[in-house]
């Protein structure tokens, strides 16, 4: 794998590397520091990736067809886990840190550079300081199939984005979106459903 990857172009080139290995393609400078990773056939994960298990920190499973590209990380911890459903490809400098619940995640969902999902809140009660507070949950992550997330979209716990959604770019996700809606803003409100839009003509 490692002198495949010096000869192959980098990025999306990269990818038909998956289908060489057993499991699929781990770049060779990606860190896998978990007991319970579980990848099926034909995965992707690029450069500079971080797959790491904190403590009592569950499952992270990704199955086929899985993309993970470059410089993201999958934490979990404290009982949480991560499952990505076939085909969904997670672009850059994602990070996505289950602690107390898990992140679901679909099929063939897309989600794009620079997004943020913790499904868990941190305590901040006036009586000590928060570096000394419990962390809490309002439930998990759930990211139904053929959702896309745009850039920078962060996702908070407790929430559900419904089969076929659509958050745009920048967008703060604090309650849950409806599926085949498309929502935008911070917090992330529903300006329309998918199925309100005409393809132009000469499309």
């Amino acid at each position: 794998m490692r002198l495949a990857s010096w000869v192959t172009p980098p990025h999306y080139k990269r990818e038909i590397l998956s289908v060489l290995g057993k499991v699929g393609y781990i770049a060779p400078t990606a860190t896998i520091f978990h007991t319970d990773f579980k990848g099926f056939p034909k995965i992707f994960i690029d450069e500079y990736c971080v797959i790491f298990q904190n403590d009592n920190g569950g499952l992270i499973q990704l199955n086929d067809n899985v993309r993970i590209y470059r410089n993201s990380t999958l934490e979990t911890g404290l009982g949480g886990y991560i499952t990505i459903g076939a085909h969904s490809s997670i672009h850059p400098r994602n990070q996505l840190n289950a602690y107390k619940k898990p992140i679901i995640i679909g099929k063939q969902v897309m989600i794009a550079a620079n997004c943020a999902f913790y499904s868990y809140d941190h305590e901040v009660y006036p009586d000590s300081p928060i570096h000394e507070q419990p962390i809490s949950s309002k439930g998990p992550i759930v990211i139904e199939d053929e959702a896309w997330l745009g850039t920078g979209v962060i996702v908070l716990s407790g929430v559900t984005i419904g089969l076929g959604a659509v958050v745009g770019a920048g967008s703060v996700v604090t309650k849950s979106i409806p599926a085949g809606a498309i929502a935008v803003g911070n917090p992330a409100k529903v300006i329309k459903y998918r199925s309100e839009l005409a393809r132009p003509q000469n499309a």
